[in-house]
Parts: C-alpha cells; structure tokens; sequence
C-alpha cells in the first residue's frame, strides 16, 4: 500500500546536502523566528517610535546607499556593463541608492533582507524588488535547505520555489547563534535598551502635564487647628488646580490661596535626576548596537574617541564597510546564477573621503614596497590584473 511513496522517491534526484542538515530542518519546524518580539512591534516601537533609533538606521543606511562601488573581475573593472545598467535602475520606481537604503534597512530592522528578482532579460533579471522581511516566512526541505519563500500580505500569498536553476529570492541574513534560517538584527539586542528609552520618553512627557508627579504639595490648616478639609473643599480645590494649574498651557500661572492653604514646592529628588542619566544610558546603549559612535549623535556623556572626524572614520571602518562588503558579495553571487559569470561587486574605498587618509597611508606603503611586484602591488590594492602586452 506504500509502493507509490517509493515511487516518488525513486523520482528524486541526488543532491548533496550536509549530514546536519535534516536535524537542523527538524529542530527549527515551526519555530517563530522572533519570538514575542514580532518584527512588527519592533520596527514600531524602535524605529517610527524612538528616535535614537530612527536616526541609527538612517544613519547607516543612507552612508552605505551612497557608498560608490566597483564592478570588475580578474581582468578589468567595468564602467558599463548588462549588471552596471541593472543596479543603476533595478526597477522602473526606484533607483540604486533607493534599492540599496530599502535593503539595508530591512536587514537592520529585522536581521534578513530578501531580493526578488523578476524575469525576463536576456541573461539578467528584468528588474529587482526589496521585499518585506515581516511578510516573508522560509519554507525548509528534508535537508534543512530552503526550497520555498512565502510572501504574505493580507489574506493573498505568494510562493518563490527555490530548487529551480537559479534562486528567485536573494536572502541576505545577519549571524544568529539559535536560528538557522533567519538573521538576529541589531534592533533587537537593543530591544530592553528602546524600551526604558521609550518609557522614559513617556515619563518626561507625563511630568510636562503634571501627570507623573506632584510639583509640590499644598498643606492645609484650619484657625481650629483642623488639618483636614471638607469633601466639598477638597473637590473644589482638586478641580481648579485641574482646570487652571496642570499641563503645559498653565506652566508659571500664579496660584491663589485661600486662608489656611499654604504651597510647598519641591524639587526633583535624586532618583528623578538618575532617571535621566538612565534615558542618556539607554541611548547611548542603542547606538552602540547599530555600531555608530554616540559621538556622531550627539549623544552626552561619550569621550571614547578623540574628536569627530575619528568617530566618522570608526563609523565607516567598522559599520558601513562591512556591511556594504557582505550585502554586495551577496548580490554578486546570487546574480552570478543568472548571468553565469562571476563580477565582484564591492565598495570603492578610494572614493570615501572619511577613510582618505588611511587609504593614502596604504597606498604609499604598497608603493614603496620594492619586494613586491607591479602584480602583487595591484592585487594587495584591489585592482584588477594589467593587460598583457599582444
């Protein structure tokens, strides 16, 4: 009664797949990827709702979008070429930079970033899309190995088959040590740090309305010598300092009292003031996630570097670069299946003015190298060989 499973074994073709994989495509089988911190609430709260964030990624983002790139191989470098034109306009709404600043933000919001490329060119895809990471959900075969990508929106789904020649989606992902098929984004390391941000926010936000806490207290002593008033006295009295003395509108509005009322202001305690410095902590903890320097966000209370123009250069060194570098590499092999050539795509690092000076510094070296050769001196720098004399 089990000869047709067999059958469509037998129909399988042979491919070879790491001896881990099918315990890895058991261990992660309907796992949420986020668990109870969705993408969603993520973006929300740490993105659209706190701006130490906001400015973080846009920061990134914008940098690595505007970041120049070279396109060669072992022989030439390219300044026009079927891939230059795809990249220049990858689709009719959309240009490179904002391809690249969609494609980056996804991957720092949500850890994965997904490139769908649509078909129809001669040896390179038509156009390419950047897709949502929170509406696209993996689909692992017995290997462990994506066969499928689902794209959700609303009640309507889309499904990209992966086990054709070449791959639909292109799936960039950051380092996450529990999940196999999906990125660990730097938004949520920082997750605890946005919230006390957040609340903090809020808390600044409720003592401008004289919500959070009282300003000062108001003591009351009758000419008996009673300390208490009538439930009438105090309702009135709660009602004019509600209607005329709370909120932002009546800040330095004079107060009038009546005879036995007497106002005893007060001051922030101490633990209000370590509030604060706990909001700056908590900033300074975001930025540090995403890899930009407090300094650059002018962020007090952060001496790490010296001055400014060393905190850029740190920026782009130990942010921007690297993730330019990985994404680029990315694209470059996954569009490689299309064309069936190979063409290194990566930053052009002579063309940053914030690394202009350790550039210069490696330039010099290399050429003074006399050991080296012309060749070795070109490859230590990036370049592509030199055409052989016909």
């Amino acid at each position: 009664m089990f000869e047709f499973l067999r059958r469509k074994e037998a129909a399988v073709a042979e491919r070879k797949a790491s001896a881990s994989g099918p315990v890895i495509a058991w261990a992660g089988a309907g796992r949420v990827a986020w668990g109870p911190r969705d993408t969603v609430s993520l973006i929300r709260s740490g993105f659209q709702g706190n701006p130490v964030g906001f400015r973080a990624v846009r920061m990134i983002v914008e940098a690595a979008a505007a970041l120049p790139l070279v396109f060669q191989d072992a022989d030439r470098r390219y300044e026009a070429h079927p891939l230059v034109d795809l990249l220049r306009r990858p689709n009719p709404a959309q240009g490179r930079a904002e391809l690249l600043e969609a494609l980056y933000g996804q991957l720092l919001l949500s850890g994965n970033g997904y490139l769908e490329a649509v078909p129809g060119g001669a040896r390179l895809p038509a156009e390419l899309h950047v897709l949502r990471s929170d509406r696209m959900r993996l689909v692992p075969g017995a290997d462990g190995w994506p066969v499928a990508y689902e794209y959700q929106v609303g009640g309507r789904k889309h499904r990209f088959d992966m086990t054709g020649a070449v791959a639909p989606i292109c799936h960039v992902k950051m380092f996450h040590p529990q999940d196999d098929h999906y990125g660990f984004s730097p938004l949520q390391a920082a997750a605890v740090a946005v919230d006390v941000h957040n609340s903090a926010s809020a808390w600044s936000k409720a003592l401008l309305d004289n919500a959070a806490r009282p300003s000062g207290a108001i003591v009351y002593k009758g000419s008996d010598g009673q300390g208490s008033l009538s439930a009438d006295q105090y309702d009135r009295l709660i009602t004019e300092m509600e209607s005329y003395h709370q909120g932002a509108r009546n800040a330095g509005r004079p107060m009038l009292l009546e005879g036995g009322l007497d106002w005893k202001p007060m001051g922030f305690s101490p633990s209000d003031m370590e509030f604060l410095k706990t909001k700056e902590g908590a900033a300074r903890e975001i930025a540090v996630a995403f890899g930009v320097p407090p300094m650059l966000m002018g962020i007090p209370g952060d001496a790490t570097y010296a001055n400014y123009q060393e905190a850029n250069r740190a920026f782009y060194r130990l942010t921007v670069v690297p993730l330019v570098s990985r994404v680029t590499a990315a694209i470059a092999h996954w569009l490689a299946g299309f064309s069936g050539a190979e063409v290194e795509i990566r930053p052009d690092l002579d063309q940053v003015p914030a690394l202009a000076a350790e550039r210069d510094q490696q330039w010099a070296r290399v050429g003074a190298a006399e050991f080296l050769t012309e060749a070795e001196k070109r490859a230590l720098l990036g370049l592509p060989r030199l055409a052989e004399p016909e």
